[in-house]
């Protein structure tokens, strides 16, 4: 390489600095290479596929237009990843595999090719930055807000009309619900409206395609650029939180959310529990999860389902003008389809495909013929371990704090092994999971406490009676 050619590569660079920021230009562009020089093409290398599968996907037409404002001449950008040994074997270029890609432009001018010359065997890219899939019909718009949802849904609102620079009010945004009460619908829109003419970078992630993402990186030695990558992003979106497994991953996961945070750049999650119930989770993710603003959506009132239920008849009637749910119709299954949004959807869907491919108007008959296998029975109600500590210390009159503290005095020890019992009897979390919540116990004191209480109230009639009281209380 000339001097000539070191001189433009110092002055693109700097254009390229320039048009795409400091932060975005260190990332990316920062371990670039010029090659060479031929004609109309320029020859740049990257170090890894990664690098070189983001920039074409996201910078190639940037790249080539830094590079028109210094050779006016110059119409094709060839991309390669350098190997890490081509200085000892190096591989002709004639006999590599070449790809190709058209890069759209804006200016109406023909797009310029964007050639990617492999020079060296790479292992497979992973394309985890990419995004998980999003689904179009999941926006704000479509989103029915009622009683249950009202707080999550103004504070996902809060976060994407947020912009660059703006304070973080509260990180991260922690959403958890049951399935089908519309968590992924509120994440899919702060994404959705983050990305749509803002100069943010919004990233939806479900923690499956988090792990993936990580193990490839690991794999084709490209964790270093996923890092940056993810500690780039303005605003990072993960789903699922609960299926996030394996001690590296959420250990990365634990150091992508600090530097996140610490940046001042807004993190969001969803998970179907708090963060406390996240067993599987690292005591430091659950603290710094919890230490943002955690938001519970709760079960779908009747009300809410109904509104949900015209929205999806109104949004059905633009392909099928001719589709109509009379009244009695949608309140019936606002009154009946309990469990979640989804049901409601599947039983739209239904009397919309019984109506046009039997050509039959949608009828009460009909729709409880239709849909009644999606009639279940109530479930009972979710119990948490704070309820449970709350009502005993009531029951036996004790504070909190002494359940959990280590005091041993009979008035504590008996009230603390029914609280135990009924945490193992009345919710599925496991017996270390109950210790760590009553005081960080070892699960061997839950066991003996659970097994204590069953003899006792085998034999025992009142204090049998007062188990089932506290009991009713908890299920009512």
């Amino acid at each position: 390489m000339t001097n000539m050619e070191q001189e433009r590569w110092s002055r693109v660079k700097g254009r390229l600095r320039t048009s795409v920021g400091e932060d975005v230009y260190t990332s990316w562009f920062a371990r670039m290479d010029l090659e060479s020089v031929h004609d109309e093409s320029v020859h740049l290398s990257v170090p890894t596929r990664f690098l070189k599968s983001w920039i074409q996907a996201h910078y190639a037409d940037r790249v080539l237009t830094c590079w028109q404002a210094e050779m006016p001449e110059v119409h094709r950008i060839d991309l390669t990843v350098r190997s890490a040994i081509r200085a000892m074997a190096p591989v002709k270029e004639a006999a590599a595999p070449v790809e190709a890609r058209r890069v759209e432009r804006t200016d109406g001018r023909p797009a310029p090719e964007l050639r990617s010359v492999a020079i060296a065997p790479v292992s497979a890219s992973h394309d985890a930055l990419g995004g998980s899939p999003l689904d179009p019909r999941l926006t704000f718009a479509s989103f029915v807000v009622g009683r249950s949802n009202t707080l999550a849904h103004a504070a996902a609102r809060q976060v994407a009309e947020g912009r660059r620079g703006d304070p973080v009010m509260f990180n991260p945004l922690y959403i958890h619900a049951g399935v089908g009460l519309g968590k992924t619908h509120l994440l899919q829109a702060v994404t959705w409206a983050g990305n749509s003419g803002s100069e943010r970078k919004v990233l939806y992630l479900t923690a499956e395609k988090f792990m993936y993402g990580f193990v490839a990186a690991l794999k084709t030695q490209t964790a270093l650029a996923f890092k940056e990558a993810l500690r780039g992003i303005d605003v990072l979106v993960i789903d699922d939180l609960q299926f996030l497994q394996g001690k590296s991953t959420q250990a990365e996961f634990c150091h992508t959310l600090n530097a996140l945070i610490d940046a001042g750049r807004q993190v969001v999650i969803a998970a179907d529990r708090p963060p406390s119930d996240l067993e599987s989770l690292d005591d430091r993710v659950r603290s710094r999860l919890a230490g943002g603003l955690v938001v519970e959506m709760g079960s779908l009132g009747e009300e809410l389902r109904l509104g949900i239920l015209k929205s999806r008849v109104a949004a059905a009637r633009v392909h099928h003008a001719s589709f109509d749910v009379p009244e009695e119709v949608l309140d019936y299954l606002a009154r009946t389809i309990t469990h979640n949004g989804r049901d409601l959807e599947g039983a739209i869907n239904r009397l919309l495909a019984h109506s046009k491919l039997n050509n039959q108007p949608v009828t009460l008959e009909m729709a409880e013929r239709e849909v009644r296998d999606l009639i279940r029975p109530q479930e009972p109600k979710r119990i948490k371990i704070e309820d449970i500590q709350r009502v005993v210390a009531r029951q036996y009159n004790v504070s909190r704090s002494d359940l959990l503290s280590s005091r041993r005095t009979a008035n504590v020890v008996r009230p603390r092994q029914v609280a135990m019992y009924l945490a193992k009897t009345l919710t599925l979390r496991s017996l270390p999971e109950i210790g760590r919540r009553f005081g960080g116990r070892d699960h061997t004191t839950v066991l003996h406490a659970v097994r204590k209480i069953e003899a006792l109230v085998a034999k025992d009639t009142a204090l049998s009676e007062e188990v089932e009281s506290l009991k009713r209380q908890l299920q009512e």
